[in-house]
């Protein structure tokens, strides 16, 4: 008996989801836990394993279908090896047309209607308009539109270009192409407007010189990746400098809840990543207990759950502060935009050589880095930004100061 292959559950509040890659085909062999299927919700794309082991024998929904937490999408069948041919079921064959019956003309008129050939199903409702599914019905409702409507919309269809292939809209000019956003990319442009809307952003900036930390990391590197297993980043810096300025500055880890501030009294710093699938911010939960080994640990665990997207609701949710390393990518200077509800967001960008004045007015080249700062105006005075920005300068110019809580 197959075994039911189901969206699983994806948070709290999400109930609908969107068919992603299918990492298997149909009639390849699976084993217990592996992956077989993506499906990415507003949040986060997650991987569906496999319930059991055997051979993946239908694939029910198709890339790009919108589907609702608990439905079927495909089925397993179970010890069965991939050499082995799956059994289809057979095809069912109509009965045979009954032979005529002569009606005569004293028959009953329901009697001679029931004895006629039963009407092929077309699709289309009386009067050649389609016959609307509930969905479609409710999204026809949605943007105000009729049957009349549709039927225009199909009538202007049918001279377009050709269909595209699955997930891709007809093409709308020369050489363009028409895409729906996917869940995720929704939910990013959503909040992003969200942030824009709802804060009184402000962005403050600064400079670092980031000499000691480069000292640091070429003096110590090779002993910290030999015994820890992870290479020394520059992101256990700075998630380690912003929990000090945090403490110092407790405002910038607050936010804003009706006509409340809400000040919290842990440290849960997102860093922003890159996914297969768009940008995440998985969270580094009380970062204020982490070392420097810890952090980078579990930076490098959650950027390559996102590579894969395998993170999860769990890895996502919360977060006090949120860094963003544009530098990553060639970045010099950038206004990064909030994390709603987050009051604050701080952004990295490339370390540059740059000629600065030094001690005794002397001019010397240095690797500096842009620090900008993004906070909500509302309750985060530019007083306490500047300051809070120029802690973490200080605390990366001189990296024992957190050695020393000093």
């Amino acid at each position: 008996m197959a075994v039911e292959l189901k969206v699983p559950a994806l948070g709290e509040s999400i109930t609908q989801a969107q068919v992603g890659k299918w990492l298997k085909g149909e009639g390849e062999a699976v084993a217990l836990d592996e992956p077989v299927v993506e499906v990415e919700s507003e949040k986060a794309t997650v991987v569906v394993p496999s319930p059991t082991a055997g051979v993946l024998r239908r694939i029910l929904r198709q890339t790009g279908d919108t589907v609702a937490v608990g439905d079927v999408i495909g089925e397993i069948d179970p010890g069965v090896s991939a050499q082995e041919p799956i059994r289809q079921p057979e095809e069912v064959r109509p009965a045979p047309p009954p032979a005529p019956v002569k009606v005569s003309p004293s028959a009953p008129p329901q009697r001679a209607a029931s004895l006629a050939p039963p009407v092929r199903d077309t699709g289309e409702a009386p009067g050649g308009a389609p016959r609307l599914t509930p969905s479609a019905r409710r999204l026809l409702a949605e943007h105000g539109l009729g049957k009349a409507d549709l039927l225009r919309l199909l009538e202007s269809a049918a001279g377009a270009a050709p269909s595209a292939a699955p997930g891709e809209l007809a093409p709308v000019g020369p050489r363009e192409r028409l895409i729906p956003m996917s869940p995720l990319r929704r939910t990013v442009a959503r909040r992003l407007l969200q942030a824009q809307e709802s804060a009184a952003i402000l962005t403050t900036f600064n400079e670092v010189d980031m000499s000691r930390v480069l000292e640091m990391r070429d003096q110590f590197g090779p002993a910290f990746l030999e015994k820890h297993g992870v290479k020394l980043g520059f992101m256990s810096f700075f998630v380690k400098a912003a929990v000090e300025a945090l403490a110092a500055f407790p405002v910038v880890n607050a936010e804003v809840r009706g006509e409340s501030i809400v000040y919290k009294d842990h440290y849960d710093i997102g860093v922003a990543v890159g996914g297969g699938k768009g940008l995440v911010v998985p969270v580094i939960r009380g970062a204020e207990q982490l070392t420097f080994a810890q952090v980078e640990l579990t930076i490098a665990e959650l950027a390559k759950r996102a590579r894969e997207n395998r993170i999860t609701m769990e890895d996502l949710a919360g977060g006090t502060f949120t860094i963003s390393n544009g530098g990553i990518y060639g970045s010099l200077l950038s206004t990064p935009i909030l994390n709603p509800p987050q009051s604050a967001i701080l952004g990295l960008h490339k370390i540059e050589k740059r000629a600065v004045v030094g001690p005794g007015d002397q001019v010397i080249v240095r690797p500096m880095m842009y620090l900008a700062l993004s906070y909500d105006h509302r309750i985060i005075d530019g007083r306490e930004a500047v300051s809070f920005l120029v802690r973490i300068k200080d605390l990366l110019e001189e990296p024992g100061r957190m050695l020393l809580e000093v």
